[in-house]
């Protein structure tokens, strides 16, 4: 369902009205969507007095909503009534409906009815507002005086004033609109109160004459972020300097599948110093942390991220050591690498793969879009020379393409991955020269889709209704699983993606979180209760269902014949791949095998389960403290007391309560010695004389 500006709305006269304080003036405003340097959608915006309407259209990769809004405020810049209609991203109806009457609100939205009595002025928050609707709360945030109001349906929005930003000579105040989400929304009003963008590092919705200054604005927000995120990881990674014993804890040897005797597990710098016996006495001047009983796993592992600082900030708290980067900006992959090494921001040692897509006008706009086979084999040759592990290809990629990548890939000692490009299938893929594929419903359509039907579009989700009862022994889905068991190809299933989109249901929470969801801000608690693929009947839920019964049935098929399954999230929330391993052992998996996919085959398939992968002496510290048994209880791997990451110790009690989230366990006991300074003449290697020659 599109919806069209009424005309006369086209034609509302442009001469400005004046409003009480922080209002708005009768106008149009027309703004770009800008996404990875590209024009992918619009939101245009008619003001007449208080009553705002919004035409909001962006497809970027094949999707995105398609929304027309209606919105009318008080005299103090907050909405009495705010209507959206339309379809969200993949789809689904939406039909959302906002009313203020006196101290009484009321809405419907996707997850159903809901109603508050407020005391106080109260900003309804939509949960399918367009990017002007940041311009709307933060106008309505500055008229009060703490810049501070209590948001509907639940929590609160604040705002906070960043340095101002000069585009084209203009100069515009910037604030962060704080309490939506996970990460503060940035924004730039003019001297009116007028927004002027809403921008982060890759996606920028900016008024139309400004859209040349759209790269700048992402420039702007990647630097301020990593600032952010720099002052979070000074509050929240510790290196205590000397030798950290973790004392009285149980190790998970994923080789042997088996949880050991009561030992302490000893870290200096970035390793693993050694593995005691719990009554072997300590050494002198080492900090203490009592394990007291806890399950000590070696750092998980995501091989399929889209890396952000936000993201890699929440891996660790998820105890997520390692993560494979499946598509990313270039520039930005490489320099938050060089800034997660460095120290200066928290995040997870990534392994980089190189994006390459072909042009459409569903392309994906990350990495290299590619106009032709040279091209691509350019950008091959780039990715090899920056040290990428592997090429991912994507939907949009010319499948004839494929043969001379492979071949440039591989000279190169790059393995070659990725989505099976459209109009052809996995087994013409494989045969071509994948080492992978990823995601199990790119593996799974080729098996029921018609030569002829575009995998570019939001079909790749649709279509995986068909599966529902899907004879997985038949002749044309057993053709394939031979081929991928003879010629040892690895899967990234992504199962936790597939049952976010399409186990989603108005209303009800979202079966990928539910073991968490309590944790969720009222935010993500909202969104994790809507729809997402379109469902008109009982019947579409049903194949749905029916079509992630067959995704569980056929990840067991899988391990049962000693296919590599990587596990994958898709994700920028490090707690999907607790769930992703969960969904593995639903489907029949032994809970060890699953420890172990997670942790050490994954190192395994990386070539680096001689440093990674295990908790062993030598290797590097990466492991995690569990309060529970993850091999009894799934659920245990909420439960992160601690995690060690290349020997820097976080709690992640605290970096959850920095994003919102409820904590799921307590940090550890911990005794650090205070060791006095050393002389001088000892900090340089020198002896007594020499330390009195130096003090001369």
């Amino acid at each position: 369902m599109k919806f069209n500006r009424p005309a006369a709305l086209r034609l509302l006269a442009c001469s400005v009205i004046a409003l009480s304080a922080g209002a708005l003036h009768a106008e149009e405003q027309r703004f770009a969507v800008i996404d990875n340097g590209e024009n992918v959608g619009h939101v245009y915006v008619d003001i007449d007095g208080k009553t705002i309407s919004i035409d909001h259209d962006v497809k970027s990769n094949g999707r995105g909503p398609t929304m027309h809004e209606t919105i009318v405020l008080d005299d103090k810049g907050l909405p009495q009534g705010w209507t959206l209609l339309g379809t969200s991203t993949f789809g689904n109806e939406v039909d959302e409906r906002f009313a203020a009457k006196g101290k009484r609100l009321t809405w419907t939205d996707t997850t159903g009815k809901g109603a508050m009595q407020v005391k106080e002025p109260t900003l309804y928050v939509a949960q399918e507002g367009s990017p002007f609707s940041l311009g709307i709360y933060a106008r309505a945030l500055l008229a009060d005086a703490d810049h501070t109001l209590q948001a509907a349906p639940g929590g609160a929005l604040s705002l906070e004033e960043e340095a101002p930003v000069t585009l084209g000579g203009t100069q515009y105040r910037s604030y962060l609109v704080k309490g939506i989400g996970l990460t503060p929304d940035a924004i730039l009003l003019d001297h009116q109160d007028q927004l002027v963008a809403a921008y982060s590092p890759t996606h920028v919705t900016v008024r139309e004459d400004l859209a040349s200054s759209a790269q700048e604005l992402g420039t702007i927000a990647a630097t301020r972020s990593a600032e952010r995120f720099a002052a979070i990881q000074k509050k929240v990674a510790h290196n205590y300097g000397m030798p950290i014993r973790i004392r009285n804890v149980r190790v998970f040897d994923p080789a042997s599948g088996t949880l050991g005797e009561p030992v302490s597990v000893v870290v200096f710098k970035d390793r693993i110093a050694s593995i005691e016996p719990l009554d072997s006495p300590p050494s002198p001047e080492e900090a203490l942390v009592e394990g007291e009983g806890r399950t000590v796993i070696p750092g998980l592992h995501d091989m399929h991220a889209h890396v952000s600082l936000q993201s890699a900030l929440l891996y660790v708290a998820s105890g997520v050591t390692s993560v494979r980067d499946m598509g990313n900006d270039n520039a930005f992959l490489l320099d938050l690498t060089d800034r997660i090494d460095q120290g200066e921001v928290a995040g997870p040692h990534i392994i980089r793969n190189g994006f390459l897509e072909g042009r459409s006008p569903y392309s994906s706009r990350n990495g290299f879009i590619a106009d032709s086979e040279v091209e691509a084999l350019d950008a091959v040759r780039w990715y090899g020379a920056r040290g990428y592990w592997q090429i991912k290809i994507y939907n949009s990629f010319h499948p004839e393409w494929v043969p001379a990548v492979v071949k440039e890939a591989k000279k190169l000692g790059l393995g070659v991955t990725g989505h099976i490009p459209a109009f052809t299938n996995a087994d013409a893929m494989i045969a071509a020269g994948y080492d992978e594929v990823t995601h199990i419903n790119q593996l799974m359509l080729g098996w029921v889709l018609k030569p002829e039907e575009d995998t570019r579009t939001p079909l790749r989700l649709t279509a995986m209704r068909r599966t529902a009862g899907l004879d997985l022994h038949s002749p044309r889905v057993a053709r394939t699983l031979d081929t991928m068991q003879a010629k040892h190809i690895a899967l990234d299933p992504t199962a936790v993606t597939l049952e976010l989109l399409m186990l989603a249901r108005n209303g009800k929470i979202n079966p990928s979180v539910a073991g968490y969801f309590d944790h969720l801000p009222v935010g993500m608690q909202r969104v994790r209760r809507q729809g997402i693929a379109p469902i008109s009947s009982p019947q579409d839920a049903a194949e749905y269902d029916g079509a992630f019964e067959t995704i569980k049935a056929l990840l067991f098929d899988l391990h049962k014949r000693g296919v590599t399954l990587l596990p994958g999230t898709d994700s920028d929330m490090g707690l999907s791949v607790h769930r992703e391993l969960q969904i593995y052992a639903e489907a029949g998996i032994p809970a060890a095998d699953v420890l172990r996919i997670g942790t050490l085959d994954a190192d395994r398939y990386l070539h680096r389960d001689q440093a990674f992968g295990s908790v062993e002496k030598g290797k590097y510290a990466d492991f995690v403290l569990l309060d529970g048994n993850p091999l009894t209880d799934m659920s245990a791997l909420h439960r992160m007391a601690m995690v060690v990451k290349g020997g820097t110790i976080y709690y992640p009690s605290e970096i959850w309560s920095e994003v919102g989230v409820t904590p799921f366990a307590a940090a550890p006991k911990i005794v650090v010695p205070q060791i006095a300074p050393k002389p001088v003449a000892l900090i340089h290697g020198q002896g007594a004389e020499a330390h009195e020659d130096f003090a001369f």
